[in-house]
């Protein structure tokens, strides 16, 4: 999704610069167009469309004047990519400019009646309604604050916004509701963005706003209040992630450098074991449990819902958050929802977060501390993979996985299984040893229209997050399917040379999914195989093939299978030459619906 920036710095330091690289740090997120407003003698903009090195080479972005602004990188809803359609946004006297991250629904039925009233509209944004309001509240005799207040009153929808006006200077008024928005406490001044990289490297003491509140930052304080103007005594909150972090650290890519952070990740999330038991020791006696998610973090579900089922015989549903309102009337007081989610700020998962809160016990998983899912679910299972930049998700699907895991494991009670877990950093470290062979796959690959992915069991779900893969950063059409299925329909599609990408760790489906590699392979298929090292039945029938350490048995495979595609999708994307980090019409983070 769009991302925003602000800051006001003391010692009248110019802003720019830092809103330069504060926003460039959330350049992940997805973006077609890059804007920034500062504030002198008046608003100073430049904004345009493209990429943020490209319009700073053309724009000199960070030379502007003024210690105080706001800047946003644009992923387009509303409007065509474009100057006009980028934000910063003004009023037609620019006297107000603000910059958005959501969606106001109700923006043309405000804009017919500002454009009644005489105000004049420039771009096809739905933001643009927003400095056109407070400008009208302002001439009404409104003070920032309080124009921003009447503001949010009227619009609908998904927002963070933050605000700067003319005529009342050193002064930015943020609010949110349904995006993500953090406040930072700095040496040298005050800031506020979307996402947490962001601003490391200038605060890392931070006040999470709930919605409906509004942030009132100038060069003395930061003071937040509720919708009413009472002032609110905020919880600051160290952030414990470093700016070294969010680097590439040498790499390419961020994605390949996520990968390679996966057995840390796995590592670390592991000591949220005494936490998970402490969960599950107030829980009591849950009848069933619903897994709320999206993307890849259903795929996590799905696995989830298996471990549940199998190991501690709990009935568990897998709905996605978008979806999940058809669901809401079968939830009761003996339910246990529990919501997935790398940044804990998902639009459709927040909704139904409010839904099952009305019924239910609440639990979320999250990779971001402070975020809305940890603030409003009953209990929080915290997983450690720091931060994560690329857009498609590596390293925090192992760590959801992991978590997952402990939290199947100890309700459980499967000693056997928790072994196995504290055994999996290793299995990827060795793996990612072998990248060599996932390489002259992605070579021989990189052509491809079309793939298939298929597993059993505990296998299907690495099928359909391998796939999801492909598809995010490849633009190849990739399908996962449950290997049982393909006679039900996939098999019409199967010819000549079509990658079917098979997932046989060893155990007690390995035999039926073998079945069904000879199903394809007899159409013609090329197969590429994931399976143990002691496989030989695979290597014979096996076009290509990527083994794993015969003790990753099917039950803990999703942990350490997934790696291998992970690096193939990163691999077929760098021969194809493009960005894995930046896949096309897709943003991390996505907060409206």
């Amino acid at each position: 999704m769009c991302g925003i920036v602000g800051c006001i710095l003391k010692n009248n330091k110019n802003a720019a610069p830092v809103l330069l690289d504060c926003i460039s740090k959330l350049e992940y997120r997805g973006y077609d167009s890059i804007g920034i407003a500062t504030v002198s003698d008046g608003i100073n903009i430049k904004k345009d469309k493209g990429e943020i090195k490209e319009v700073d080479s053309k724009l000199d972005l960070a030379d502007m004047p003024g210690h105080y602004g706001i800047a946003h990188v644009r992923w387009a809803t509303h409007g065509d990519p474009n100057k006009i359609n980028a934000h910063p946004h003004t009023d037609e006297n620019e006297s107000v400019a603000v910059v958005h991250n959501g969606i106001i629904e109700n923006y043309l039925d405000i804009k017919s009646q500002l454009e009644e009233e005489g105000h004049v509209f420039k771009s096809d944004t739905d933001t643009e309604v927003i400095p056109h309001l407070i400008e009208k509240y302002m001439d009404k005799g409104f003070d920032l604050e309080d124009a921003v207040r009447e503001t949010i009153g009227i619009i609908h929808g998904a927002y963070a916004i933050a605000a700067v006006s003319k005529n009342e200077p050193d002064k930015i008024i943020a609010t949110r509701k349904d995006s993500p928005l953090i406040v930072g406490i700095g040496e040298d001044g005050y800031y506020l963005a979307s996402d947490s990289p962001a601003i490391l490297e200038y605060a890392r003491d931070i006040i999470y706003p709930e919605k409906g509140e509004l942030v009132i930052i100038d060069e003395n304080e930061i003071v937040v209040k509720d919708e009413f103007g009472n002032v609110i005594e905020k919880e600051i909150e160290t952030i414990d992630w470093t700016p070294e972090m969010a680097e590439k650290e040498g790499y390419d890519y961020f994605m390949i450098k996520e990968i390679n952070e996966q057995a840390t990740a796995v590592r670390n999330t592991l000591t949220e074991r005494d936490n998970i038991q402490e969960i599950i020791d107030d829980l009591g006696d849950i009848s069933r449990i619903c897994f709320v998610a999206c993307g890849t973090s259903f795929h996590a579900s799905i696995t989830g819902k298996y471990l549940l089922e199998s190991l501690a015989g709990i009935p568990t549903d897998v709905i996605l958050a978008s979806e999940f309102k058809y669901s809401a009337n079968t939830l009761n007081e003996d339910t246990l929802v529990i919501f997935i989610s790398q940044s804990g700020e998902t639009a459709d998962s927040l909704k139904a977060l409010d839904l099952a809160n009305e019924t239910s016990k609440t639990l979320g998983v999250v990779n971001v501390a402070g975020s809305a899912i940890t603030r409003r679910a009953d209990y929080v299972i915290q997983t450690q993979a720091g931060p994560e930049i690329g857009v498609a998700a590596t390293k925090t699907y192992v760590s959801q996985l992991t978590a997952i895991y402990l939290f199947a494991a100890l309700i459980a009670k499967d000693e056997k299984l928790l072994e196995d877990i504290y055994k999996v950093p290793d299995f990827i470290e060795e793996l990612l040893k072998e990248v060599d062979s996932i390489k002259t796959m992605s070579k021989k690959y990189k052509f491809a229209r079309d793939f298939f992915f298929i597993g059993r069991g505990y296998s299907y779900p690495i099928a359909l997050e391998g796939a999801l893969k492909l598809k995010e950063i490849t633009y190849i059409h990739g399908e996962g399917y449950a290997a049982g299925e393909l006679k039900h329909g996939p098999l019409a599609l199967i010819d000549e040379g079509i990658p079917v990408v098979v997932i046989l760790p060893p155990g007690e489906n390995h035999r039926k999914t073998m079945s069904n590699l000879e199903e394809v392979k007899s159409r013609g298929a090329d197969i590429l195989a994931i399976g143990s090292k002691d496989d030989e039945r695979l290597k014979l029938k096996s076009d290509d093939l990527f083994t794993i350490d015969s003790d990753v048995n099917e039950v803990i495979a999703p942990l350490v299978y997934i790696v291998p595609l992970q690096l193939l999708a990163y691999y077929v994307a760098v021969e194809k030459g493009l960005d894995p980090d930046k896949p096309k019409n897709l943003a991390k983070c996505v907060t409206v619906e």
